[in-house]
C-alpha cells in the first residue's frame, strides 16, 4: 500500500504538459487565424482605397470635360448671338434705306402732280429728285450706274430746255459726271458672281489631310516587266534546265523585289502636313469645316450688300486662311480657288461712291430763282 500514491502523482504529472502544450498549440492557431483575417482586411482596404481613388480621378475628369463643354457651348451662344444682333441691325438698315427710296418716291409723284409751278421749275425739281433717288440707288447697289445714268438724263432733257440761266445746272452736272467716272469704285456685281463661284467650290476642295488616289496605270508602268531568256532551242518559254542561268534568276529577283516594294507602297503611305491641326480633321468634321467657308463667303456677300467694306474684307481674309491651313495646297483646285479669291481682295475697294454737292448747289440755286 505503501507504493500507489507515488505512481498516480507521477502520472498527473504527466498529464500537465501535454494539456499544456495542446493549449499553446491552440492559441498559436488562433493566432494565425486572426493575423491572416487582418491581412485579408488590408488587403480589402487597400482595394477598395485604389478604387475609390480611381473613382474620384474619373469623377474629377469627367468634372473637367463637362466645364469645357459648358464655356465652349457658352462662347458659341455668345457669337449665335452676336451674329444675330448683326444680321438685325443689317436688316433695320436696309429697311431704313428701302423705307426713305419708298419716301423719295412717293415725294417725286407728289411733285409730278403739280401743276401750280412753272415750266422750269418744275424741271428742276424733277431733275433733283430723280437725282437723289438715283443716289439712294447707288448707295443700296454700290454701283455709279444709276447715277450717271440720271445725269445723262438730267443734261439732255437741260439741252432740250435750252434755258440760259440753267447753264451752271449743266456745268455742274458734267463736272459731277466726269468725278464720277474717274472714281474708283468696287464692281459690286462681278464680286458677288466670284464669291458665289468660290462658295460653289468649297464642296470640290481636298482637304490637307485627304489620301490621294494613286493611278494603278502608273504602278504598272513604273513596274519593270519580266523579260525572260529563250531557250536554246528558240522557243518563247525557258526550259527546266534554263531556270540556273543566273541572268533569268536575276531578273526574276528583280521582279520579285519590284513587286514587293509596290506592295509596301499600298500598305504604307508617309505625307508631309505643316499645320497639325489640319491632320487632326475627320471626314465629319470636314463637311462643317467646307460649310463654316461658305458662311464665311456669305457674310462677306452680305457685307458687300450693306456697304461694309472692312468687314467683307475681314471675312475674306478669314477664308483665305482657312483655304491656306486646312484645304490641300498642291491640289490644282485649291489653287483656283486661292487666286479667284485673291482676285475678289484686289478688286475690293474702299472708296466711297462721290456724291453731286456741285449738282445739288446748283439746282438749289436755280430753284431760288438766281
Amino acid at each position: 500500500m505503501s507504493d500507489h500514491p507515488p505512481e498516480k502523482s507521477a502520472t498527473l504529472t504527466d498529464a500537465e504538459p501535454a494539456t499544456q502544450a495542446t493549449r499553446f498549440t491552440v492559441s498559436k492557431k488562433l493566432a494565425y487565424a486572426v493575423l491572416a483575417l487582418g491581412a485579408a482586411a488590408l488587403l480589402v482596404s487597400g482595394s477598395l482605397w485604389q478604387k475609390l481613388a480611381n473613382i474620384q480621378e474619373e469623377l474629377a475628369k469627367r468634372s473637367l470635360d463637362a466645364g469645357a463643354q459648358a464655356i465652349e457651348a457658352r462662347t458659341l451662344a455668345k457669337a449665335a448671338q452676336d451674329s444675330t444682333r448683326d444680321l438685325a441691325a443689317r436688316l433695320t438698315l436696309q429697311e431704313n434705306r428701302i423705307s426713305e427710296v419708298s419716301l423719295q418716291r412717293a415725294q417725286l409723284e407728289e411733285l409730278m402732280q403739280s401743276l401750280s409751278r412753272s415750266r422750269d421749275e418744275n424741271l428742276v425739281v424733277d431733275i433733283e429728285s430723280a437725282l437723289r433717288l438715283a443716289q439712294q440707288q447707288a448707295q443700296l447697289t454700290g454701283s455709279p450706274v444709276p447715277l450717271l445714268a440720271a445725269l445723262a438724263s438730267a443734261q439732255q432733257r437741260l439741252q432740250r430746255a435750252a434755258q440760259p440761266r440753267l447753264s451752271p445746272l449743266m456745268r455742274a452736272i458734267a463736272k459731277d459726271t466726269d468725278r464720277i467716272k474717274a472714281a474708283s469704285l468696287t464692281d459690286v456685281p462681278a464680286l458677288m458672281i466670284k464669291i458665289d463661284e468660290l462658295s460653289r467650290m468649297a464642296d470640290e476642295l481636298p482637304v490637307a489631310n485627304g489620301v490621294p488616289n494613286v493611278a494603278s496605270v502608273g504602278a504598272s508602268a513604273a513596274r519593270p516587266a519580266v523579260v525572260p531568256v529563250k531557250s536554246p532551242e528558240g522557243q518563247g518559254s525557258p526550259a527546266w534546265w534554263d531556270w540556273f542561268d543566273m541572268q533569268y534568276a536575276k531578273t526574276a529577283a528583280r521582279s520579285v523585289l519590284n513587286a514587293l516594294q509596290e506592295e509596301g507602297r499600298k500598305l504604307l503611305r508617309v505625307s508631309r502636313i505643316e499645320q497639325p491641326e489640319a491632320a487632326l480633321i475627320s471626314p465629319e468634321q470636314s463637311f462643317f469645316l467646307r460649310e463654316n467657308l461658305k458662311l464665311r463667303l456669305l457674310n462677306a456677300r452680305l457685307g458687300l450688300l450693306a456697304r461694309q467694306t472692312d468687314a467683307a474684307r475681314a471675312d475674306l481674309a478669314n477664308a483665305g486662311t482657312w483655304l491656306g491651313k486646312y484645304f490641300d495646297p498642291a491640289s490644282r483646285k485649291t489653287q483656283a480657288a486661292v487666286q479667284l479669291l485673291q482676285q475678289v481682295q484686289s478688286q475690293l475697294k474702299t472708296s466711297e461712291l462721290p456724291r453731286l454737292d456741285d449738282t445739288m448747289a446748283a439746282l438749289a440755286t436755280a430753284a431760288a430763282g438766281r
